[in-house]
């Protein structure tokens, strides 16, 4: 038997009804929506350095109305990396007044990505720079002593970024660089040394002048030091070179851009190694054009490495078809290759 009657019925149901319709939302009392704005009234403009969840951003970049402005990031973009170099469309306060604050909602296409991993097994990268379109690389004759495998991994990570290398060598008062320097006689590089007491500063200069450039080298190498000669006020620490260990201390800690004439340099932290775990080897390839065309002619999933079989481009250097400028560039290309493994 049912000890409901039919008004108790009618009862619970309005009652449920009303609660359906008036349950409060315990997220807040507005309807979710998965419609997003547009933000049609953003601005753009290029973050130039990243400081603790803040951005620097440029805003106006190379008008009358040209100012810095500082925002954070917009909730949707919190998975992604937004890195100095990154052109970005900024909401809310972009006047760069004391105290504003403006959010970055998008982040605008790249046409470059300078990445490296925690190591060569690590297929994870991080991302450092965006938009750069040469790589410097600052390396010191002496102290700490130059070492040819890690410009090596530099040099893979710009060609895999499309980035054009250029070799800086500071130190020269302290050691002749020549032998050093004939790892790389066979590479497409840019090479500038510093003389006896002086940065190439001018040379350096020249050679920024409508690029964007990110600088990188080992701790202690000078890189700092070239900044501040390029960028009297940038005030970059320098750092000393431990007389026990050989190695340099880690002093800049942040990466930021630093105009020069009508180019821009972006100063990145010196690092001790640079992995490689998400390097495509075919885009080392592609800096070697006339290997690459050579290695047209070899089996399918071939490793170019020396002891590859059949390798097209080892078979024809070993024949002497390229004479000795042939064979010093498939060394070059076979030695970045090993870099990865």
């Amino acid at each position: 038997m049912s000890w409901l009657t039919d008004t108790d019925d009618e009862d619970e149901d309005k009652y449920a009804d009303y609660e359906a319709r008036n349950r409060p939302n315990p997220k807040g009392n507005r309807a979710r929506t998965k419609i997003r704005p547009d933000h049609s009234d953003a601005v753009t403009g290029r973050v130039f350095t990243v400081d603790r969840g803040r951005y620097s951003v440029l805003v106006a970049e190379g008008t009358a109305e040209e100012h810095e402005a500082i925002a954070s990031r917009a909730s949707e973009l919190r998975k992604q990396a937004i890195v100095t170099g990154d052109y970005v469309d900024l909401v809310g306060d972009t006047s760069g007044e004391e105290g504003s604050l403006s959010r970055i909602v998008r982040i605008q296409p790249r046409s470059t990505i300078l990445r490296r991993s925690a190591d060569d097994s690590d297929e994870v990268e991080r991302i450092i720079v965006a938009n750069a379109d040469q790589m410097l690389i600052v390396v010191a004759a002496a102290n700490p002593e130059p070492r040819p495998r890690l410009v090596d991994r530099y040099l893979v990570a710009a060609f895999d970024a499309g980035l054009k290398p250029i070799l800086c060598i500071t130190k020269t008062d302290l050691a002749d660089p020549t032998d050093f320097l004939a790892n790389f006689a066979a590479l497409d590089v840019t090479i500038v040394t510093s003389g006896e007491d002086a940065m190439p500063t001018e040379e350096i200069r020249e050679l920024l002048q409508g690029h964007t450039t990110v600088a990188v080298g080992h701790s202690g190498v000078g890189k700092s030091t070239l900044v501040n000669a390029l960028v009297p006020d940038a005030n970059r620490a320098i750092g000393r070179v431990n007389t026990v260990t050989g190695r340099g201390r880690h002093t800049s800690s942040s990466t930021i851009s630093y105009r020069v004439g009508n180019g821009w340099i972006i100063d990145t932290p010196g690092v001790r190694s640079f992995g490689l775990g998400h390097i495509n080897t075919d885009n080392i390839l592609k800096a070697f054009t006339d290997l690459a065309e050579i290695a047209e002619d070899c089996p399918r999933g071939c490793t170019h490495l020396p002891d590859a079989p059949d390798c097209a481009m080892n078979e024809r250097v070993g024949a002497g078809e390229l004479g000795e400028a042939g064979k010093l560039r498939l060394d070059s290309f076979q030695r970045l290759l090993a870099s990865l493994t």
